[in-house]
């Protein structure tokens, strides 16, 4: 049976394009906070020159995907950053419109981009962070086999609360104690 790595069984990975500046445009603030932040309103030229950069190549190892489910609908984006050769280690971040959750779409957008990481560039582990408010992605990565690694007390500032930053890990040898190779991740 031929294998594509970015086709998943829900999900295909791709590169970002120019048209996809509406996809971030349309982030809500629940999106936004999970993420990263609540910014100031930006102009136009501000969110096209951002969109420029993600589009140029990059010199490490960080690379941003856009999800699409298999009917060729955005359904969120995967970025990798804090890539480290030297270490082996890196982390990522993840978005998925409200509609499209719960649909196995996470789990599979993750493991495609892990997958890739230890099997094809000889990464080791893998350290994500979820904000303590986040209560499905904390589930999400406990689903899957992370182990948390600790918890920084009032790291994230937002809707008028601190919040702690949980970190997670998985190494390639816990990755493949749960999964192995197989082409589609479920749960373990």
């Amino acid at each position: 049976m031929a294998y594509h790595y970015w086709q998943g069984k829900y999900v295909v990975l791709r590169a970002m394009k120019a048209s996809d500046q509406s996809l971030f445009e349309s982030f809500d603030d629940e999106i936004a906070r999970n993420v990263d932040a609540i910014y100031w309103p930006q102009s136009e030229r501000r969110r096209s020159d951002w969109l420029e950069g993600e589009l140029k190549p990059r010199q490490d190892d960080t690379f941003r995907w856009i999800a699409e489910n298999r009917q060729g609908e955005v359904v969120g984006t995967i970025d990798t950053f804090a890539c480290s050769r030297r270490n082996g280690t890196f982390k990522y971040g993840i978005a998925l419109a409200p509609e499209h959750r719960n649909k196995g779409y996470a789990t599979e957008m993750i493991a495609m981009v892990i997958r890739y990481y230890f099997y094809e560039m000889n990464y080791q582990k893998v350290t994500p962070h979820v904000y303590s408010f986040n209560q499905a992605s904390i589930k999400l990565h406990e689903k899957m086999g992370f182990r948390k690694e600790g918890q920084l007390r009032n790291m994230v500032y937002t809707d008028g609360e601190y919040f702690d930053e949980i970190h997670y890990g998985m190494t390639r040898a816990d990755f493949d104690a749960l999964y192995g190779r197989s082409e589609w991740i479920g749960s373990p």
